[in-house]
């Protein structure tokens, strides 16, 4: 009797070990289906996000491409950079929070143009024998970074900050018409078919990687 007790007794441990075994072998299934389910959620969202990021670059630097030639990229660019300006001015020392996003703007508007300057035409130039135009137009870009670091570490209710966007804007703008109206018409001329192509590509390559 004792005998046939003990073996239920044991049978019954088993069982209850199996069933042990079979939850806690359930839970582990189920436990790595959730984390497969999540990982594959984050992969597809990350891959969506890059999709949107290069979807955005591309809508971006269509629009400069649009313009046309490298030149008139450039320009519609100056544009832009002196429509951010005047909405700045437009401001008053009430607007702190528009004024830092117009910066913000401002500083992506002027690094990417510069970017696509100082890798492609400028580069261009010294090689057609106008260093002396390219490196003044280069220097120039760092009185740029100077202003553009200026007003982003500025206080944007400061009594300072209207006439800082001034002085900068002024420079901004000779330099575009610097450019505009001698350097970029002129070294443009000498350029064939094949060759002004070839830089307006690589503006716009040089564009879309900072769009």
């Amino acid at each position: 009797m004792a005998n046939k007790t003990q073996n239920r007794s044991n049978s019954s441990t088993r069982g209850r070990a199996s069933n042990g075994r079979s939850r806690k072998s359930e839970r582990s299934a189920f436990s790595w289906g959730d984390s497969g389910a999540l990982v594959g959620a984050a992969i597809a969202g990350a891959a969506i996000a890059v999709a949107a990021n290069l979807g955005r670059k591309a809508v971006m630097q269509g629009m400069s491409a649009a313009a046309g030639d490298w030149d008139e990229v450039l320009a519609a660019e100056h544009d832009v950079a002196l429509m951010i300006f005047d909405k700045l001015l437009a401001t008053d020392e009430s607007q702190t929070f528009k004024r830092a996003m117009l910066v913000k703007k401002l500083t992506h508007a002027l690094d990417k143009h510069a970017h696509e300057e100082e890798h492609v035409v400028y580069p261009a130039l010294r090689e057609a024998n106008n260093s002396h135009d390219a490196d003044k137009l280069e220097t120039e870009h760092g009185y740029v970074k100077t202003f553009l670091y200026d007003l982003n570490e500025m206080e944007k209710g400061s009594a300072d900050f209207l006439p800082k966007v001034r002085e900068f804007r002024s420079l901004v703008e000779a330099h575009a018409r610097m450019e505009e109206e001698e350097v970029f018409p002129a070294f443009k001329r000498d350029l064939s078919e094949e060759q002004n192509d070839r830089i307006t590509s690589l503006v716009n390559k040089e564009g879309f990687k900072m769009a």
